[in-house]
């Protein structure tokens, strides 16, 4: 997701609608076929303001007339809104698309015209002839639905997820990996899935379906199941739990699991909002969860009755930019997250509170880690640096180190030794000694920006994962040898180099 030569920004495509003039001459900008059909006696299908026009409202224009801008004084995001209009009134002639501003302005050719066109390219003719449709069939809500309801929820509670393919036209970006309770699997992001490989293999052995597009973070439960931070850039994102050793259906020699309707695999939902959730964290007796992201909210549940009865008793908006990582002191005292907006921050879950705010990378801060006793905190960012500072106090910087030749996105502690692995846009993973921040080992063997890192919780294993797909898995007391490199992409093959020219 961090890749600078894709938009960073997770913003809703602004488009624009070409011009129909034919349609201004005819009584009705129904289509020929469908006039066709009306002679012959049959009637053109109704369309379905939830099923056919919102997605294109959508689509092209809630980004400027939702209720935080209402461009024109106007709020699209329920029908009710929609039908009122602006500050030009009412926009819709029911049964009368050619007579209605709404479409008029959608389809001119004049610099009028709705989107602007500095704000995008022109929207299919298809989808203007659905909106003309609807207004020439009245502009009617669908029965049963509220027309003061927020249309991206109900458009969100409409949508289902694709299955995902089972061979991999192109490698999918691994944002997020962890390594199973028993250390002998690792578990990656896929494209609305899961995928779980025996890594000494390079054998996928289980696929995870799931709503998500996809997953920014994981971390296990000391009871076993897997949390997971996702969703879809600018559509949604979620916090779910799953249970990866329910049972389900195989596949060949693949196991595969329905993550999305199926209760005895996704074992909780505990949070649905606008947009990714990009990271997560807990501590280390399980009792605390928390998830950040772009609306820049830091979520805490209390997990001690289990994750059946997980409670949401703290957000925390303590960022002015997106949460893009979070961790938690072993004692649970201590919430430390780095932001989009040059920070790190640190916030006391027990007084409720924010305690210090490190500025010293003077950009972005990708990842943050807290020492289990809470006594030092580390974080890496677009600087290229590790920085480690004291949580309590002033939060001032105590060391910083330099090793990685690019942006450092991830920053994780060995669980059995004072040990640090950070990953970064070098292609590379590089150990540290968290007490000395003295450099350790590089560990090559990757050929992309290297978004995810991980421990194996016996502490002899790190695994990192990429842009283009590769998972390499290292042992940690051979660091100079090969690794263990796959594409976590199931099916997929890599393209054959070009053979040179003959003479």
């Amino acid at each position: 997701m961090f890749r600078r030569r894709i938009c960073f920004c997770f913003a809703c495509a602004v488009a624009a609608l070409t011009a129909y003039l034919m349609m201004f001459a005819a009584p009705s900008v129904a289509s020929a076929q469908e006039k066709k059909a009306e002679k012959k006696g049959g009637d053109a299908k109704a369309v379905s303001f939830i099923t056919d026009v919102a997605p294109i409202l959508k689509e092209n224009c809630f980004a400027c007339h939702d209720a935080k801008k209402k461009s024109g004084k106007y709020d699209m995001t329920t029908f009710e809104k929609l039908m009122a209009g602006g500050s030009d009134g009412p926009p819709v002639v029911a049964g009368k698309a050619k007579d209605s501003d709404f479409h008029d302005l959608i389809v001119t050719e004049e610099p009028r015209r709705m989107p602007p066109r500095d704000k995008g390219e022109a929207v299919p003719k298809d989808k203007a002839l659905v909106i003309a449709r609807w207004i020439d069939q009245g502009a009617k809500l669908d029965g049963g639905l509220d027309p003061k309801a927020d249309l991206v929820k109900e458009l969100r509670v409409r949508w289902k997820p694709p299955v995902p393919p089972e061979k991999y036209p192109f490698p999918a970006v691994v944002n997020s990996l962890a390594f199973s309770p028993d250390g002998k699997t690792l578990v990656v992001g896929g494209h609305h899935e899961l995928t779980v490989w025996d890594f000494a293999a390079g054998k996928l052995v289980k696929r995870v379906y799931t709503r998500s597009e996809r997953a920014y973070g994981m971390v296990f439960l000391p009871n076993g199941n897997l949390a997971v931070a996702g969703g879809r850039p600018g559509q949604e994102g979620d916090v779910r739990v799953y249970d990866l050793n329910a049972k389900g259906r195989f596949a060949g020699d693949v196991d595969i699991l329905a993550g999305v309707n199926d209760t005895k695999v996704m074992l909780k939902h505990l949070i649905d909002v606008d947009d990714s959730v990009l990271c997560i964290a807990v501590s280390a007796d399980g009792k605390y969860l928390a998830a950040g992201g772009t609306d820049r909210a830091v979520r805490v549940w209390d997990l001690s009755s289990g994750v059946a009865g997980a409670r949401l008793t703290q957000t925390v908006e303590n960022h002015a930019d997106w949460v893009l990582g979070v961790s938690i002191s072993n004692d649970g005292r201590f919430l430390v997250t780095a932001g989009r907006d040059k920070t790190a921050k640190v916030w006391d879950l027990q007084a409720k509170e924010s305690v210090v705010t490190f500025p010293e990378h003077q950009n972005i801060v990708y990842g943050v880690a807290v020492k289990g006793d809470g006594t030092a905190g580390f974080s890496v960012g677009a600087d290229k640096q590790l920085r480690t500072w004291k949580p309590g106090g002033e939060g001032k910087q105590v060391k910083n180190a330099g090793g990685h030749g690019d942006e450092v996105f991830r920053v994780v502690f060995n669980p059995k030794q004072p040990m640090l692995a950070t990953s970064s846009a070098d292609k590379t993973v590089r150990l540290w000694n968290s007490e000395t921040l003295a450099a350790g080992a590089t560990l090559n063997g990757l050929t992309d920006f290297v978004y995810a890192v991980a421990f194996s919780p016996n502490g002899e294993y790190v695994a990192g994962g990429g842009y283009d797909g590769n998972v390499a898995v290292w042992k940690v007391s051979d660091a100079k040898a090969s690794p263990k490199v796959f594409n976590a992409s199931p099916g997929y093959v890599a393209p054959k180099a070009a053979e040179p020219a003959k003479k």
